[in-house]
């Protein structure tokens, strides 16, 4: 029996694509990466329904090109985002999966499971993930996990964070800390190699994963890990990068074959997975070839890319990149030539090309690639878990102190943002600032809070509001403070105080706007518990099947000995052959139809009748 230890907890790399878990091992002073049950130390970022079950990780992914419609896969693209996001329309074209607009405008995911159709939002997907990776971890712990670390994009804005934290809820974690990925990573690469170095170091994070680009400057000093300025973009990865394959091939195949596959959900789903290892593939080899039987009405397609021509369709992507890194050094006000170190993470960076572009704009200098980029996030997610548990002992010394990735500030007078905390501000962090009243005769005052670099505050991301009221009435730029706070999970609470009465009124910022409510996220363990349930449900219910069937066949084994099915009873003889076809029957027909305790009273009748007459010839 498992034990439950409170003290414990771990990281999770949550990725779009690919995700991963790790521990620190206070008995070995290092990190574990934990395989899944394939042996692997990534898991896919798959859910699927069937008639018959859910499936998650390598499972979902493995069927997904027979069973497109009903596998989720993105889920981080979606979480925290509207509907109507131009972001979120865009990609729904791309995607065999539907979606639809639910309440507020929450993108809601409609799968068919058993025989049913459902809905679900993207937290909901995302905390499926979450349990498998809890589950790996426990598998290998052997003890319960409660706590973890979970990073994010270091570009994900405040509703973004807070719905990660919803889908950890729901998975029935408790999220100590949200870090950011990039952030992670350094911490991976300053223990691995540059903690005990004297002086300071700047480190350079270039981390192109499978849905996220970020890029992260650190100062990294004895046992202090500054983050100076952070930068990206929430929709840049290597799915963006297999879509343009795949529309380049769409084209090819319209050309060539005389058919458009863009229809077919199963036939594109194919041709993704091979564009998938074509990438791969090309990052080590100078072309790769596509090749899918029975792509679309019989057809077979086969077909070539080189390296040089996978560069020219996805250049633009690469351009993105390089300008993202010089925004990021001029928030950090640094020059490239200060840059130590530059460290690549996640799996897309492996590209030729992107590496090209990375030497060339950093004057040739060389690129550390001394940690795994799959695992660097997961491995600093797991140093911060344990610097965060209580009683785990060996934890190297490490203090971070991370940013803000967007600014902060309230609506003023003309719908101006008066930026509060800039963005790049290393949290936890306290301003207030002085205020205005912009009326005469006024009693209250609106305080409307938002993120976001544009100056017209209606156009920036609404965080929440709250009313000043009750002092008297007074002319206008009668002043009031506010006053921003940002705990180290990137919590904002805002305060207003009038000066004269004293009166004041605060918020912390939930972002109930889009965000589920509690009694949602109670609705939605309730339902993880019942998937949980009914996927015991159906391990059950398989285990008994074969059971039923290992039984059968050594009966009939037996019976086909005719020296010792003479000695039987002639009605001893129909009843065992009688028990072997159902038990056929059974395994053969329609399962869904039967309840588990068909199964289990047919089981049990089996081992009755073999235990009677054939166990002692076994």
């Amino acid at each position: 029996m498992a034990k439950e230890d409170q003290g414990l907890a771990i990281g999770i790399d949550l990725g779009t694509t690919y995700s991963c878990v790790a521990v620190w091992r206070q008995d070995h002073c290092r990190v574990d990466i934990i395989h899944n049950d394939q042996g692997h130390n990534t898991t896919p970022s798959f859910v699927a329904f069937t008639d018959q079950e859910r499936m998650i990780g390598n499972a979902a992914k493995n069927q997904a090109a027979t069973n497109p419609q009903n596998t989720v896969f993105d889920a981080k693209r979606l979480i925290g985002r509207k509907y109507s996001d131009p972001v979120v329309q865009k990609d729904m074209m791309l995607w065999p999966f539907k979606v639809v607009a639910g309440a507020n405008d929450k993108p809601m995911i409609t799968l068919n499971y058993k025989g049913k159709e459902k809905q679900f939002c993207a937290e909901e997907i995302s905390s499926m993930v979450l349990v498998k990776m809890r589950q790996i971890a426990e598998d290998y712990l052997e003890t319960k996990v409660k706590n973890a670390v979970v990073t994010v994009p270091a570009y994900f804005n405040d509703s973004q964070r807070k719905s990660t934290i919803d889908a950890g809820t729901i998975a029935g974690l408790n999220i100590i800390r949200i870090i950011n990925e990039p952030t992670a990573a350094a911490i991976a690469y300053g223990l691995d190699r540059r903690i005990n170095c004297a002086g300071e170091r700047n480190i350079f994070i270039f981390d192109l994963g499978g849905g996220t680009f970020d890029v992260s400057i650190l100062t990294i000093k004895g046992k202090i890990f500054q983050v100076k300025a952070t930068a990206g973009n929430t929709h840049l990865g290597g799915e963006d990068i297999d879509n343009r394959m795949v529309n380049y091939f769409v084209e090819k195949i319209k050309k060539e074959k005389k058919v458009h596959i863009s229809g077919n959900p199963r036939a594109l789903r194919r041709l993704r997975s091979a564009c998938e290892r074509a990438k791969r593939t090309l990052s080590h080899a100078v072309s790769a070839t596509i090749e899918v039987d029975g792509l679309f009405n019989g057809i077979d397609f086969c077909s070539s890319i080189t390296r040089a021509k996978f560069e020219e369709i996805n250049m633009e992507l690469f351009n993105q990149c390089m300008e993202t890194i010089e925004r990021c050094l001029a928030d950090a006000k640094m020059e490239k030539r200060s840059m130590h170190d530059v460290v690549l993470v996640g799996g897309s960076s492996r590209i030729p090309k992107v590496q090209e572009l990375l030497q060339d704009f950093f004057e040739r200098k060389d690129l550390c690639k001394s940690i795994n980029p799959d695992e660097a996030v997961a491995y600093g997610a797991a140093v911060q878990a344990a610097l965060l548990s209580v009683g785990i002992k060996n934890v190297p010394d490490v203090v971070l102190l991370d940013v803000i990735p967007l600014s902060l500030g309230i609506e003023t007078k003309g719908d101006i943002m008066s930026v509060m905390i800039p963005r790049n501000t290393t949290i936890p962090v306290k301003r207030t600032l002085p205020y205005g009243i912009a009326y005469d005769n006024q009693s209250s005052v609106e305080i409307v809070v938002y993120e976001g670099e544009r100056t017209r505050a209606s156009e920036n991301n609404l965080l929440g509001s709250f009313s000043l009221s009750g002092f008297p009435k007074a002319p206008r730029g009668h002043p009031f403070d506010v006053c921003f706070a940002i705990d180290e999970n990137g919590i904002l609470s805002v305060s207003a105080k009038e000066k004269t009465t004293g009166i004041s009124n605060k918020i912390i910022i939930t972002n109930d706007i889009g965000r589920l409510s509690t009694e949602e996220i109670y609705r939605m363990i309730q339902k993880a518990e019942e998937y949980k349930a009914e996927d015991k449900k159906f391990l059950r219910k398989a285990e008994t099947i074969n059971k039923i069937d290992y039984y059968a066949y050594k009966i009939k084994k037996a019976l086909e000995n005719e020296n010792f099915s003479l000695k039987l009873w002639s009605e001893d003889r129909k009843k065992i052959s009688s028990a072997v076809t159902k038990a056929t029957e059974l395994r053969d027909g329609d399962e869904q139809e039967e309840e588990i305790d068909v199964f289990e009273d047919h089981l049990e009748e089996l081992i009755n009748l073999f235990e009677r007459f054939f166990e002692e010839s076994d």
